[in-house]
Order: structure tokens, then C-alpha cells, then sequence
């Protein structure tokens, strides 16, 4: 036998192990809803997971005070699943019918936690939302777009609930959401889950300081984000880096404007940007600016700019 596949099988032989192997293939799930769902202390659960971690079976990511569990590589634990889906033809054990239904009441909880900050926000989000066009709209917009070429790598910084995830992942190869908070990435789980969308990866990172490769994203997405920035040519920079040749990004704001209630009540730090701006930083960035398109609003116009990697800029503007 291999040395490589020692851990792994000596991983699998607990029984609580091979529980927690079971529910991440379902779904993320933190420290605390492991210990919620398998009924034992957060310290005993840790340890299991750092065997399964430490075997390649399991990935942790710490996002504020949580750690988050994912499965490990496709290639080392996709033969797993098979061979135990093979061996469990006959029928199910009964802890993972048990551990199922416990699993529906995390869900239940996530779900419940989301509608709580939804509605204790929905006035700052719908004071917003009142100033343009129906976000309807500008998801029509963005998905016409990227019909052009295919999604492949989808990369959406700023992920916030997960929308844009849920708008086109089901296109996309892979597709990985990246927010600063935690409150939101939970937010997202909830939200992709009940979209059928849960093999999307969610990771705590920094927009200036992406947790990703070069070349490691086909499309990137900054929707709505780049307003709170405090530094939009490196936020764009540190994107482009993502992309390797004919790659894409997707810059959804909004035009320069001069509501600066928007700057004290809502922490806008940039009112708005204009196409010569966003041209010359994607330019610096080493892209073209390829296409932009706008949606007017009653107080606020939304702009779609959309650069290629290694691109001269041929602006074609759409209203």
C-alpha cells in the first residue's frame, strides 16, 4: 500500500471521522455546528478534524472567531465517496440518517439568523436601492454581458451574500466567493444553499491581498464593491492579477455623483468613478477596458465595465 494512503485510511477508521467526512460533503460547517450536529464537545471534534485535515481530507479556514470545514482536493477524496457510495447500496446507516436530520436544523439555524440581519437592515438596503434602477435590471445587463465567452473560473470579490454566485454560477467551471466579514460569508452559505449551489467555496480574504495564484481565475467580479475601497487602482490591480490572457473583469458601480449623504450615512468612501478612471487603472492593471454600459436611475446611474487581460481598450458605451 502506498505511504500516502496510510493517513487517509487510518483517518477514515473512526466512526466520528467518517461522520464529519460525511457532512462536509454535504455542506461548509464551523467547529461548533460539527459539535451541534454529532453531539460532542467542540475540543473532541477539533481533534478529529485536524486528523482528517492532516490527511488531506479536510480544509479549515478561519473566518473572525469561526473555522470553517471543507472538504479536501477532488482527486483524493472523490474515489473515497465512490467507493463508499458502492458499499452502501444496500442501505443507509443509520447515524448518517440521524446525522441528516440534525443537519436540518444547522440549516434551519443559519437561516434563521439571516432573515434576522436582513430585516434589521432591509431600511439601509431599500434607502439605496431607491436612488437606481431595479437590481433586475442591472442582472439582466451583467448577464448579457458574459454570454459572449464561457464563465470558467469565477472569482466574485466582495461576495456579500453571494448573489452574483447565484446569478451565474451554475455557469461557471468553479466559483469561489470572497468577502472581509464573516457575517456576511455565513449570510452567503445560507443563501447559495438554498440555491442548489453548495460546491461554490466561500473564503474570508482581503481585496488588496487576494488568498489565490496568478492566473488562477478566468472571470472576476467586483460587484457593487469598489465604492467602499480606499484604494480602487490596487483593488483593481490585485484583481487583474487573478486573470491569465482573454481573461475577464467585471466592474458593477456607479457613476461619479454628488450624494455625500451616501459618504457619511452609508461609508461610501468614493462617490461614484468615471470611464476615464476605471479605463486608466485597468490599463495600468494591464487590461483593456473592452465595453461599458449604463443603467440610469431616479439619483444614481449604474455603470458595468468590462475589462480583458492583455487587451487594448476599445470603449463601446451603451445606455
Amino acid at each position: 500500500m502506498p505511504n500516502d494512503a496510510l493517513p487517509i485510511f487510518r483517518a477514515l477508521a473512526d466512526p466520528t471521522r467518517l461522520r464529519i467526512f460525511h457532512l462536509l460533503r454535504a455542506m461548509e460547517l464551523s467547529i461548533g455546528e460539527l459539535a451541534q450536529v454529532l453531539g460532542q464537545s467542540q475540543p473532541r471534534v477539533s481533534r478529529h478534524v485536524k486528523i482528517l485535515a492532516d490527511a488531506g481530507l479536510a480544509e479549515r479556514r478561519k473566518e473572525g472567531s469561526w473555522v470553517f470545514l471543507g472538504l479536501g482536493p477532488d482527486a483524493c477524496v472523490g474515489p473515497l465517496f465512490a467507493a463508499i457510495d458502492d458499499w452502501s447500496r444496500d442501505g443507509e446507516d443509520v447515524w448518517a440518517v440521524a446525522d441528516r436530520a440534525r443537519l436540518a436544523a444547522v440549516r434551519a439555524d443559519r437561516a434563521a439568523a439571516a432573515a434576522r440581519y436582513f430585516a434589521e437592515h432591509a431600511e439601509e438596503w431599500d434607502a439605496i436601492r431607491s436612488l437606481h434602477v431595479p437590481e433586475s435590471a442591472v442582472e439582466q445587463r451583467i448577464l448579457s454581458m458574459l454570454v459572449d465567452a464561457p464563465i470558467g473560473r469565477m472569482v466574485d470579490i466582495g461576495t456579500g451574500t453571494g448573489r452574483m454566485i447565484e446569478l451565474v454560477g451554475a455557469r461557471a467551471a468553479s466559483a469561489l466567493g470572497i468577502d472581509r466579514s464573516p457575517e456576511m460569508l455565513r449570510l452567503a452559505r445560507v443563501k447559495l444553499a438554498e440555491a442548489g449551489l453548495t460546491q461554490a467555496e466561500l473564503r474570508q480574504g482581503d481585496m488588496y491581498a487576494l488568498p489565490l495564484g496568478d492566473g488562477s481565475a478566468d472571470l472576476v467580479i467586483l460587484h457593487q464593491v469598489l465604492h467602499f475601497a480606499q484604494h480602487p487602482a490596487a483593488a483593481i490591480a490585485e484583481s487583474a492579477r487573478l486573470l491569465g490572457p482573454g481573461g475577464r473583469l467585471l466592474i458593477v458601480d456607479f457613476a461619479s455623483h454628488d450624494l455625500e449623504d451616501l459618504r457619511s450615512r452609508d461609508a461610501h468612501v468614493r462617490l461614484g468613478f468615471g470611464d476615464d478612471q476605471i479605463g486608466g487603472w485597468f490599463q495600468a492593471a494591464g487590461m483593456g477596458l473592452d465595453r461599458v454600459e449604463e443603467l440610469v436611475g431616479d439619483a444614481l446611474t449604474v455603470k458595468l465595465w468590462l475589462g480583458v487581460r492583455g487587451q487594448r481598450s476599445q470603449l463601446k458605451a451603451v445606455s
